[in-house]
């Protein structure tokens, strides 16, 4: 229960900061915000590794876990779904109902509620001592192929947004590639995998994929870059390594340290929304989104609630499928799904890129921010249903 507090705690204070530290930083947020972002994916590589470690597979069973990744991918459908079609028909006017640029606008500014954050989640999670139940195992396969669909399926949405791009085949061709790399050399190379070992590991694949970002940049510009998010690699990493067992108290001290520092960090890379005119930080170029006239606090405030609803409400499929395992297992699972975090807050930063703004961006960024202050409970709650299940 502390551990889950300290968790949630971490989160909010890096929250806290985010919304002060252009202040405080001045002339040298740029540099601030730089040093922070290394150290994020650092620490998220190092969590994703250690996910990987601990995946396990029977690889004839095959069937089942393509079972599951197209139960993920509902899974991540119906929130995104169901979001894109309130921001339409609520938010917008009749007006812009058929419009296609509204639509492509908001069915890529809804997709942040599609990816559950698996870093946080497999980090309170094993916090609680549940590391062991299937629930766990289950999650960690479905969270999983639940970021995995969002990065796949986010290539289409950019696609809309500016048309195809060489890059982004190639974004395509790497994630297939890891993909059957990790499957064909799951378990296979016997490294060394203690903390520090595992610090350097991630701070490897960071450096792999930045240099990837910065090359192509350099080479076609930020519009032509090749960016691919640390998630995947580390994890793939993860996969291929023989599963040996640290559990000495400094790798559990480390590990932990880690952890409460990953989540101050993403509390920290939250958008800044106190104070900020999305209006007119979108003027910069016109967008549907971007154009709409702001509505009173209050009634943003409300907007948050029903989309947080109607995000949680779709990750709920999972509670259909899996009927051979308690009613309250099926439901743990699916709670545990409602995290969001460091994917999602992604979304949003690609979002502003292309200038969308107004309330929707604004009701986006808070739902967010309000899954994050959530967390520690949804995992007690996860806790509770899944202590439930193993009394019965």
């Amino acid at each position: 229960m502390r551990k889950v507090l300290s968790f949630s705690a971490f989160l909010m204070v890096g929250l806290i900061v985010s919304q002060y530290l252009p202040v405080w930083a001045g002339g040298n947020y740029g540099t601030v915000k730089t040093v922070s972002n290394v150290f994020l994916y650092v620490c998220l590589g190092f969590i994703m590794i250690n996910v990987g470690r601990e995946f396990e597979v029977d690889k004839s069973r095959w069937r089942t876990y393509a079972e599951d990744y197209f139960i993920a991918m509902a899974t991540a459908a119906m929130p995104w779904f169901l979001i894109a079609v309130y921001y339409i028909f609520v938010l917008l006017p009749p007006d812009y109902w058929d419009s296609w640029e509204a639509w492509k606008e908001n069915l890529l500014l809804s997709r942040f509620a599609a990816p559950t954050s698996a870093g946080i989640l497999f980090t309170m999670l094993a916090a609680i001592g549940l590391k062991s139940s299937w629930m766990y195992k289950k999650i960690q396969v479905l969270a999983i192929f639940d970021d995995l669909d969002t990065i796949l399926l986010m290539i289409p949405l950019q696609i809309m947004m500016i048309g195809l791009r060489w890059q982004l085949l190639v974004i395509i061709f790497i994630v297939f590639l890891l993909l059957s790399f990790g499957w064909r050399q799951l378990g296979k190379y016997n490294w060394r995998q203690d903390w520090k070992a595992i610090l350097v590991y991630s701070a490897v694949v960071f450096i792999s994929t930045q240099s990837l970002y910065l090359i192509s940049k350099y080479l076609y510009g930020e519009s032509g870059s090749i960016h691919v998010e640390v998630l995947l690699p580390a994890f793939v990493l993860g996969m291929v390594m023989k599963h040996k067992e640290h559990d000495t108290p400094m790798e559990q001290k480390v590990s932990t340290g880690i952890s409460f520092f990953f989540m101050f960090l993403v509390g920290m890379s939250m958008p800044r929304f106190l104070g900020i005119d999305f209006t007119e930080a979108a003027s910069a170029g016109y967008s549907v989104t971007g154009s709409q006239e702001m509505m009173s606090w209050g009634m943003i405030l409300f907007h948050v609630v029903i989309v947080s609803l109607l995000s949680n409400i779709g990750k709920l499929f999972p509670v259909f499928f899996y009927r051979d395992r308690r009613l309250s297992e099926r439901l743990a699972l699916s709670i545990g799904m409602f995290t969001r975090g460091e994917v999602g807050a992604g979304v949003i930063f690609i979002a502003l890129g292309y200038n969308l703004g107004g309330p929707a961006l604004i009701i986006s960024v808070l739902t967010i921010v309000l899954n994050l202050i959530l967390t520690g409970i949804f995992v007690l709650w996860v806790k509770k249903l899944a202590l439930m299940s193993y009394k019965e």
